[in-house]
């Protein structure tokens, strides 16, 4: 029996763009997380005593902006060497060969697979064998998986792979291979990176992504870390989820709903943010604040948030923590029904909740209702125009929200 250590997607040194658009934003913590989470993952690997290390690629972010991101490497790395500890790696989509201009003598424990063609190592001890492959390109769209060693036998066999599989919503396809093929290879294991979202599939064999060990955005939301994989005698893998991150991301959806005063509203947001803390064990935690529901309070929120949000925001930073970042405030509450049937009953205010429900389900918001701003954009400052994210759908589909959620107020009286 024993235990390695299967981890992905790190994007060490992430530069996490955007973030100076957002009000207080812990940039410092934030740009660090990523070697934090790299630190507590070899603090993890020594404490458990595992028998090897896999990184399933995206190591890397791209290529470095100094020589600073790949000595940071090179010093964890020598600490798994200290410890006896082998590690080996495939580069991904972000990291391939073409990508990463740069480069450094690693520790003789760190292995990684070259990109002409898979192979094998061996851990002789352990009756182990692992296969991979690196990306010699970002767009690397063949199926690598088909062309993996065979099987070595009498070995506990694990394919290390950056795969898309076949297709995985909000990700490129890179490498995709069927779930049938990784079945059918006859390995034990296969230690896969790419999506970022942890998933473990059903079944004898073992396919997991571990997810990325940190979040880096909103999108990324919940604990991010690495899988703990015991191996049985009978080459059985039970993989086990540990986190690693150092923030947290977090998406609060907090109904309103009967909520009809302004004191009772607030009560409600710094009960729930001061839960999300406490879940979060210690960790920095930014939260994006979805208020929901049905409530009387629907028309004053939408009209004057500026204020709401302020008052949020006061609220956090009465919480009596600094672990919480607010990262946004995101109103999506409704009005009550009115008791004589008559809501919304004008046709201004249903041609409003139609146009922008036709609208959200575009990818074009902006030339659909004829905005350009161009004109604009080039009038402002290099620091400003950045806070500006004119080419993100999700952007112009909560301004729409917003400006849909004000109108229908001002119609309202």
């Amino acid at each position: 029996m024993f235990t390695f250590l299967h981890a992905a997607d790190i994007h060490l040194d992430s530069p996490l763009r955007g973030l100076d658009r957002y009000e207080g934003a812990p940039v410092n913590e934030i740009r660090g997380a990523t070697r934090k989470a790299l630190q507590n993952l070899v603090d993890l690997a020594i404490r458990e005593h595992v028998a090897f290390v896999v990184l399933a690629g995206d190591l890397y972010d791209g290529d470095w902006r100094d020589f600073d991101t790949g000595l940071f490497f090179v010093h964890q790395m020598s600490r798994l060497r200290e410890a006896e500890i082998p590690v080996f790696g495939v580069q991904g989509n972000h990291d391939a060969a073409s990508k990463i201009t740069r480069s450094l003598r690693l520790p003789p424990n760190v292995y990684f697979f070259p990109t002409a063609t898979a192979e094998t190592r061996r851990l002789e001890h352990l009756d182990v064998a692992v296969h991979g492959q690196s990306f010699a390109r970002q767009c690397t769209t063949a199926d690598l998986a088909q062309n993996y060693p065979p099987p070595v036998p009498g070995c506990f066999n694990l394919g290390l792979l950056h795969t898309s599989m076949t297709g995985q919503e909000g990700h490129d396809r890179y490498a995709p291979c069927s779930e049938s093929c990784l079945r059918d290879s006859g390995y034990d294991y296969w230690a896969l990176g790419h999506i970022h979202q942890r998933t473990v599939l059903p079944g004898e064999i073992t396919i997991a992504y571990p997810g990325n060990i940190q979040g880096r955005h909103i999108r990324e939301t919940g604990p991010k870390g690495c899988l703990l994989v015991q191996v049985d005698e009978h080459n059985q893998a039970t993989p086990r989820f540990e986190p690693l991150d150092v923030l947290r991301w977090e998406v609060l959806e907090l109904p309103l709903t009967d909520a009809d005063d302004h004191t009772t509203a607030l009560e409600r947001i710094a009960a729930a943010l001061r839960e999300t803390v406490e879940e979060a064990e210690g960790r920095l935690v930014a939260t994006r604040l979805v208020l929901t529901g049905k409530t009387p309070l629907a028309d004053s929120i939408a009209a004057d948030s500026k204020q709401w949000t302020a008052d949020v925001r006061a609220v956090a930073l009465d919480s009596g923590t600094d672990r919480l970042w607010l990262e946004k405030v995101q109103n999506e509450t409704t009005r009550p029904a009115q008791p004589d049937g008559s809501d919304d009953d004008d046709s201004p205010l249903l041609e409003v909740t139609a146009m922008a429900a036709e609208l959200s389900q575009t990818t074009t918001i902006a030339e659909d209702l004829g905005i350009d701003l161009s004109d604009l954009l080039r009038k402002l400052p290099a620091e400003l125009k950045k806070t500006i994210p004119t080419s993100d759908v999700q952007w112009w589909r909560e301004v729409l929200r917003d400006a849909e959620a004000k109108l229908l107020s001002e119609l309202r009286g």
